[in-house]
Formats: C-alpha cells, sequence, structure tokens
C-alpha cells in the first residue's frame, strides 16, 4: 500500500479502544484473570500449594485443548505458561513462596531494559507490536513524526513496565499475602490500561496531523484506508 492510496478514517479514542479489547480481553482473560482468580480462590480455601496447582492447571489445560482442536496458541498464552511454570518451580525448590511472589518484579525489570535497549539498537520495540493493530507501511514508518511516535511509545512502556515492577514489589512487602494477590492484580491492570489509553491517544493525535485520520464527528469517512477497528478486529 501506497501513500497515495490512503485516504484519512475517522475513528474515535472509544472506538480504538474498544477494538483493542475486544481483540486482546479473552486472551487476557485466559492468560491472567482466570488463573489468578482460582491462585487466590486456593489459596483462601485450601492453601499455597493447592493454589499453586490450580492455576497451573488451568493454563496446562487450556494449551493442551488448544492443541487438540489444532486451534493457534495466544502468545498471552504461552508467556503465562512460561511465566507460571519457572515461577512455581523455583519456590517450590526454595521452598520459599517469596520467590513465586517476588519473579514478576524481576520480569517487569527485564522487560524495562529490553525496551530501552531496542531504542538504543534503533529498533523501536513498540514497531513490533503495532504492526498487529495498524498498517505501517515502510512509507510511514519513514515518516518523522511516526518515528517520534514508536520511540516515544516504547519509552512509555518501560516507563509502564517500572511502575508494575516497583508497585508490585512495594504491595508485596507490606500488604498481608491473600491481599497482595488481589491488590497487585488491581493495581497492574491500572496502570496498563493508564498505558493503552495514552498509547491510542498519542497515535491518534500524529495520525490526525498527518492525514490519515480525521475527527468523526467532524468530517465523512472516506474509502480505500482500512480503519483501526477493521484491522484490529
Amino acid at each position: 500500500m501506497s501513500m497515495s492510496s490512503l485516504r484519512p478514517t475517522g475513528l474515535s479514542r472509544a472506538a480504538v479502544f474498544g477494538s483493542v479489547v475486544r481483540r486482546s480481553g479473552p486472551h487476557l482473560l485466559e492468560a491472567s484473570f482466570i488463573p489468578t482468580a482460582l491462585f487466590y480462590a486456593c489459596l483462601v480455601m485450601a492453601g499455597l500449594g493447592v493454589a499453586y496447582a490450580a492455576a497451573l492447571v488451568w493454563l496446562y489445560a487450556s494449551v493442551l485443548i488448544r492443541v487438540a482442536r489444532h486451534k493457534a496458541i495466544p502468545p498471552l498464552l504461552v508467556l503465562g505458561v512460561v511465566g507460571i511454570t519457572v515461577r512455581t518451580t523455583v519456590a517450590v525448590a526454595s521452598g520459599s513462596s517469596f520467590f513465586y511472589f517476588a519473579q514478576p518484579v524481576a520480569n517487569s525489570v527485564v522487560m524495562t531494559g529490553v525496551f530501552l535497549i531496542s531504542i538504543a539498537i534503533g529498533r523501536p520495540l513498540i514497531e513490533k507490536l503495532a504492526l498487529e493493530f495498524w498498517p505501517l507501511t515502510p512509507e510511514l514508518l519513514a515518516l518523522p513524526s511516526v518515528s517520534r511516535l514508536l520511540r516515544g511509545l516504547t519509552y512509555l512502556w518501560a516507563g509502564v513496565n517500572l511502575a508494575i515492577g516497583a508497585t508490585t514489589l512495594t504491595l508485596l512487602v507490606c500488604l498481608p499475602l491473600a491481599t497482595y494477590v488481589a491488590v497487585k492484580q488491581l493495581a497492574s491492570l491500572a496502570i496498563t490500561g493508564t498505558g493503552i489509553a495514552i498509547t491510542i491517544d498519542r497515535s491518534l493525535r500524529v495520525a490526525r496531523r498527518e492525514g490519515y485520520v480525521v475527527e468523526p464527528d467532524v468530517a465523512p469517512r472516506f474509502e480505500g484506508f482500512p480503519s483501526l477497528a477493521t484491522v484490529v478486529d
């Protein structure tokens, strides 16, 4: 797709956010929210060992069902399985539950480093992730405003990961275990949601300045350029 074939399309922040939620929400529910809820319920009612097992069984069963049905395994689910397997193995081997709950802090710090390194080598990681939501052609990537946007968003998500890590460590140290499990999930969701909202807002601002998106309430939709809702869905 060349720049000459692009026509502006009307998009609102709510429409983009809704499309992102529809696309990633079910996978996030399966890979994060449900195993966390199972872990918390089993921790309160049956103890830590059963909580470990419940979360593991849910995630491995989700993978096996998809394999048996010859369906693709979402990246979020793969990350969830790998993460919980390592966390549980380390916790059981060490005999300390602290390592199970502290490992997400290390993961967040590592991801912060990955985002920053990707900027240092000139390949902002957000560029790879953005391709799932917007048709970034070589012509678009060559625009200085788009390059600045991708670098800025990569810095943003480095900060998001760092904030999640710092918040997780603070909650782990300050709260009882059962309270920590519930509050940590809500805090991480709030920080991540804020990052998503800022990402959408900044991306739409750049797209509107460059003329690829117009305000939906003041201009008609033009044919020839796929809307983000279509791309995401």
